[in-house]
């Protein structure tokens, strides 16, 4: 599985000239590597692998002490790097929504292995490849499946109102995995882009999905880039380009090797003139951060939600041989107005320190909490009662479009299947989140009746971040 801070960031390998080395020194030091792995080969209880103790120990614990994201790529990681920055990835082609110890297929995308097979939405998975799912907590279950879907997997899957479990044999293929995930309009002239990682092709999508909104004629954009772990940097400056004037700076890139660099929006950029606000948290990083800094610093956008990750290194990727590779840390990014956006690190030969105080990341200008957590949504979602009852539900037949709306019976029905399996809120539990109840139901029907996409749009609706970066645009 790729190490998750190979994810964050890939920029080119810097042009300047690195301060070398002394010869005598690295001599030395290159010298005492081998007769540590002479000793060991020749006097060690039992036979070593030689290349294992080099791709395996030497170099990365060599790369370890410098900073968390300094890391050596062995072929099968630097291969799925490539991967990555041709937007293409192994998969099954299903969304599924991941509980402590439970899987559920929210959707199925058409022509892929996951459609061909029959699995369908509403399907829990309980096993891939022989491993039971339950009792998993939902990293563990997160990890399973990225590596399951690399390789030919069978999947049991249990079925609503089906006797026995069904299996069924996928095998991964190459499919497209666009970077702009999410565009609609939140109200009439309002849109919502979504950005999940930065890539080649990125600043051409979002382009494409703001003038599919509307383009000029919009009242203002709601940018969302949380959970975004950065990627490619040059699409990253495209993206913040659109919105910033020519001229304007967007970031700063200092090293030891490498000569400082001021990037500022090119001559010919004809930006949009909407407001913008831009939601973030604790995992928004690198590219991410730049985008958010860029338009922050320049007056250009509010910034809600959290502060950001934290993640303003600039890395370089060089092929080694035998098709391995190594990220390297080479300098640091700063916001157009100086700030360092990187977190200050602990334990690393990397200087991270920063001026007063400063905590890295973005910081935004109105910090909102997620959705607030109650014993009785925490019972609901740990149960996948919304899941379980919409597939029951739709198995009826009823007519669901897009003006679909959970009315008060269908709540009662709701209320009346929970109470079947024993979970009885009292009035007063039931009452202060019976809003909260009718749109997750609402959002679960979509998920399955009309697309996962469907239903984040009824989840951007309640999400309190999300509507702090409306009333902002709305106000302006």
């Amino acid at each position: 599985m790729l190490p998750a801070v190979v994810l964050l960031l890939v920029a080119q390998a810097p042009s300047s000239t690195p301060v070398p080395t002394p010869v005598n020194e690295l001599s030395d030091a290159v010298k005492k590597v081998a007769e540590v792995m002479a000793r060991v080969e020749a006097e060690a209880a039992d036979r070593v692998d030689s290349g294992a103790m080099i791709y395996g120990g030497a170099i990365p614990g060599m790369l370890r002490v410098l900073d968390p994201h300094s890391i050596f790529l062995d072929p099968d990681q630097y291969q799925q790097l490539k991967e990555m920055s041709n937007a293409e990835q192994k998969g099954f082609g299903s969304i599924v929504s991941i509980l402590p110890g439970r899987v559920f297929v929210l959707q199925t995308l058409p022509g892929t292995p996951s459609a061909r097979s029959g699995l369908a939405a509403g399907d829990e998975i309980v096993a891939v490849n022989g491993i039971p799912l339950g009792g998993l907590e939902p990293e563990q279950l997160m990890q399973l499946l990225s590596e399951s879907r690399r390789q030919p997997a069978r999947i049991s899957v249990r079925r609503s109102n089906t006797p026995r479990l069904l299996d069924f044999q996928l095998i991964p293929e190459t499919v497209a995995a666009p970077s702009v995930d999410r565009a609609y309009l939140l109200e009439p002239g309002i849109g919502y882009v979504r950005i999940s990682n930065f890539e080649i092709k990125t600043a051409d999508e979002a382009k494409a999905a703001i003038e599919k909104l509307g383009g000029t004629s919009l009242k203002g954009l709601v940018l969302d880039l949380r959970n975004n772990p950065g990627g490619i940097v040059e699409p990253a400056m495209q993206t913040a380009s659109m919105f910033l004037q020519p001229g304007q700076r967007i970031l700063y890139a200092r090293g030891r090797a490498k000569k400082e660099e001021e990037i500022k929006v090119p001559n010919d950029t004809s930006p949009y003139a909407f407001p913008v606000s831009v939601v973030i948290n604790g995992k928004t990083a690198s590219a991410a951060e730049i985008v958010s800094a860029a338009l922050q610093d320049n007056h250009r956008a509010k910034i809600f939600g959290q502060r950001s990750f934290g993640k303003g290194l600039v890395q370089s990727v060089y092929p080694l041989s035998q098709n391995s590779g190594m990220a390297l840390t080479v300098a640091f990014y700063y916001s157009p107005n100086g700030r360092n956006i990187q977190r200050p690190l602990k334990n690393v030969q990397l200087s991270t320190e920063t001026k007063d105080g400063d905590r890295g990341g973005v910081k935004p200008d109105g910090e909102v909490d997620t959705e607030a957590f109650t014993r009785l949504r925490g019972v609901l979602d740990a149960s996948a009662s919304f899941t379980t009852f919409t597939t029951e539900y739709l198995r009826k037949g009823p007519s669901v479009t897009p003006q679909f709306d959970v009315t008060g019976p269908l709540l009662d029905e709701f209320r009346s299947w929970l109470a079947a399996r024993k979970i009885q809120p009292g009035v007063a539990d039931w009452s202060r989140d019976v809003d909260w109840i009718r749109s997750r139901l609402k959002q679960e029907i979509f998920n399955q009746a009309l697309g996962v996409e469907k239903g984040d749009e009824v989840e951007a609706l309640r999400d309190p971040q999300v509507k702090a970066a409306l009333d902002a645009i709305r106000q302006r």
